[in-house]
């Protein structure tokens, strides 16, 4: 470790925490870490003075939490209790190995995934802005990371023509300065995957239609806690989003799945 990111006898300071988890998830914020310790997740050390002393368990607890959200989509309260099964020995996986298996491999016991939105992507994935009644500035927690669109179509194995189509579409839609974010990247790979099957950009508006729905009843919950005064206001509304798109993906799965097998007999 180096720089701000050096132990003291009593641990590190939340800031050495944050400079040593940056370079894995670009999004988190000490506001987020504190978030964590409030929902039990953690629970570092308090010096005299009341400053926070992380040690390496804590550590590597908040990267076992962060890659399960980001590669798995688990809600909270799924991984709070993975994590209280590894303390009570309920479990035998340790947190070095429960990362390993939430970076790709999974394994007996994992959580079921339909869907697993940005696992495909080198940069991780994060919420954005959730269309709706709510502003971006009221659920916007983090810039996001900016795409050029070669970079887009070298990503998402998509050519300049098929790019065009998902943007006349309106499934795709350019930010500032004509970049895309990583959830860009995604889409662009699934509605490619699914040309294979005979499905054409335009077959696909029925799915933004649903999803713009689903986004905007997950805002009216998450605009009041968005706007609380208190510090951690924005993280928990962050996570109610999190939790809420993990549920409403589970939800629509299963939905698809019973209908599929309504209309062919089963």
């Amino acid at each position: 470790m180096t720089g701000a990111a050096q132990w003291t006898r009593g641990g590190m300071s939340i800031g050495s925490v944050l400079d040593l988890l940056r370079p894995d998830f670009p999004d988190i914020t000490i506001s987020k870490i504190r978030f964590l310790e409030s929902e039990g997740l953690i629970s570092p050390e308090r010096t005299p003075s009341g400053y926070r002393r992380f040690s390496v368990a804590d550590v590597e607890r908040l990267k076992f939490v962060l890659t399960a959200q980001r590669d798995q989509y688990l809600p909270l309260k799924v991984i709070k209790e993975q994590l209280e099964a590894i303390d009570s020995g309920a479990a035998t996986l340790g947190v070095r190995e429960a990362r390993a298996r939430a970076d790709g491999a999974d394994g007996p016991g994992s959580a079921p995934e339909p869907v697993r939105p940005g696992s495909a992507l080198s940069p991780p994935r994060r919420l954005g802005v959730v269309p709706g009644e709510v502003t971006p500035d009221e659920l916007r927690f983090d810039s996001e990371i900016r795409i050029a669109r070669a970079d887009l179509i070298e990503q998402a194995g998509i050519d300049e023509k098929f790019l065009t189509e998902l943007i006349r579409a309106n499934l795709i839609t350019p930010g500032a300065a004509g970049y895309f974010n990583t959830e860009a990247v995604t889409l662009a790979r699934a509605a490619k995957a699914m040309s294979e099957f005979g499905l054409e950009a335009r077959h696909l508006r029925a799915f933004k239609l649903a999803a713009d729905r689903e986004a905007a009843m997950i805002a009216q919950i998450a605009a009041p806690i968005a706007k609380s005064r208190d510090a951690d206001a924005r993280a928990r509304a962050e996570e109610t989003v999190r939790e809420l798109a993990a549920l409403s993906l589970t939800l629509h799965t299963s939905l698809v799945k019973t209908s599929v097998r309504a209309a062919l007999g089963g």
